[in-house]
């Protein structure tokens, strides 16, 4: 075999071969079926080869995955049989995949493609090798050869193996969060809402639950991330406009007049927005699905989705009950946000409670109370008639996985530029009675009629 022939990744670049090298530290699952499949010279470079066999080494000798940190030790010091050249190429190549936070990116592509590459050339030798024997040895053991490399490589992944993947509970895995824009709510969530969360803003109608949603995407995309805002219920040129405002400022209403300052302005706007609409009911968690797949073969990759909103999907399949559809509807769409690696945010409608609640609790959400155990993160906005005349209202922390909730803040929202803040904790004169439901109302009332009959029979 020429040295044109030799068998090797060079067809997939050096970046596909330098992040199949870390994903095999990385993933101690893929790296096992790696150890038995792949030959480190399919690797075209010495550094990535090296690098490879010492993970390899480690695994055997230790019987577990070694650790970013005990790799980290091994490049710096563990490298002395190799000669200078090569330990600093080493050292580079690993300083270089640590800092780059977009190194795991089209992971499961590389895996996949990797696995199988190796699995075929595991089989071609086994072929070659029992074309040779077919003279001297039996069909059975041709057949054991031919099953062996058949196996080999084969997905084997039975869960979190506590002895060999011990050092993976030791490392440090805080989380990946985006900002809020508002001070106060990433203090107590932690920084935020994190990847692979799902957060939920619920508000009656009329209140501002888009123009919330718009501003949580804003703040993404001004801190440079892509957003993928879906809307079920307004064009996406209206939502497009509601980012404009809430960028710059501008009042919705002089918009129009004020398009070179809006144009200007997002010239320094380093992420990217996309807005897709879809009409009432038609869109399911499955058309999202394949929409985020589309934006990813075209080199856009998510940080953030929104939908607006969750109530207005169409479910995948009927159920007898329409609250049973809704929460089927939110465990498929944090589905979405967890396999996606995306900070996800929705809204849901409030009933008639909270129309006039001073403070909405989880108490008020439509239809679905179920929704509350799916999502990691809820908040609700209420304001009345007087709120509204002087921009004002109060946020109330329902539900908070990462920190403290039952909190109340007061609000600043001028829906007029999309202009939301969250002010001091709220300390109302006397304490605000909560939205009541209907059985509660009942129960009131009995009570209130038990004491009146007690007064009148004395």
């Amino acid at each position: 075999m020429t040295n044109n022939d030799k068998i090797s990744f060079s067809k997939y670049g050096k970046t596909f071969q330098e992040k199949l090298a870390f994903l095999i530290l990385d993933d101690r699952v893929f790296a096992d079926r790696m150890l038995e499949v792949l030959n480190v010279e399919f690797l075209e470079f010495k550094y990535l080869q090296t690098f490879v066999e010492e993970i390899f080494e480690y695994k055997k000798k230790y019987n577990t995955q070694p650790s970013h940190d005990t790799m980290t030790t091994i490049v710096k010091s563990g490298l002395e049989k190799e000669n200078e050249a090569l330990q600093k190429q080493i050292r580079d190549y690993f300083a270089r995949v640590l800092a780059n936070v977009n190194i795991l990116e089209s992971g499961q592509y590389i895996k996949d493609t990797a696995i199988d590459f190796c699995r075929k050339q595991k089989l071609r030798e086994a072929m070659l090798k029992s074309t040779s024997l077919l003279k001297s040895c039996s069909f059975d053991e041709i057949s054991v050869l031919i099953n062996e490399a058949l196996k080999a490589g084969a997905d084997a992944d039975f869960g979190y193996d506590y002895i060999k993947d011990f050092e993976k509970r030791f490392e440090f895995s805080g989380r990946d969060t985006i900002t809020t824009g508002w001070e106060n709510m990433d203090k107590i969530t932690g920084g935020g809402c994190g990847r692979g969360e799902l957060g939920v803003v619920i508000a009656p109608t009329g209140v501002g639950k888009s123009m919330v949603l718009v501003h949580l995407g804003a703040t993404a995309l001004k801190a440079g991330m892509t957003v993928v805002h879906y809307t079920l219920e307004l064009k996406d040129t209206v939502i497009a406009n509601r980012y404009d405002s809430c960028i710059t400022g501008i009042p919705l209403d002089e918009l129009m007049d004020r398009k070179t300052e809006i144009r200007d302005e997002l010239k320094n706007i380093d992420g990217t927005l996309i807005v897709k609409e879809y009409p009432t009911k038609t869109a399911t968690t499955n058309t999202i699905r394949a929409h985020i797949e589309k934006l990813k073969q075209q080199g856009i990759v998510p940080d953030m989705i929104i939908v607006d909103y969750a109530d207005l999907l169409r479910t995948l399949s009927t159920r007898r009950e329409k609250r049973e559809e809704l929460e089927s509807i939110y465990e498929e769409l944090r589905a979405i946000m967890m396999e996606n690696k995306v900070v996800g945010w929705t809204a849901s409608q409030t009933n008639r409670t909270g129309l006039q609640a001073e403070i909405i609790t989880m108490q008020s959400i439509s239809e679905a109370f179920n929704k509350c155990f799916i999502a990691d993160l809820i908040f609700s906005v209420s304001r009345t008639v007087e709120d509204k005349q002087k921009n004002g209202g109060r946020i109330y922390i329902a539900k908070n996985r990462n920190g403290q909730d039952g909190l109340v803040f007061s609000i600043f929202m001028d829906t007029a530029n999309i202009d939301i803040k969250i002010l001091d904790r709220y300390e109302p004169s006397e304490t605000p009675t909560p939205a009541l439901s209907t059985e509660e109302k009942q129960k009131l009332m009995l009570e209130k009629y038990k004491k009146f009959a007690q007064g009148v029979s004395m």
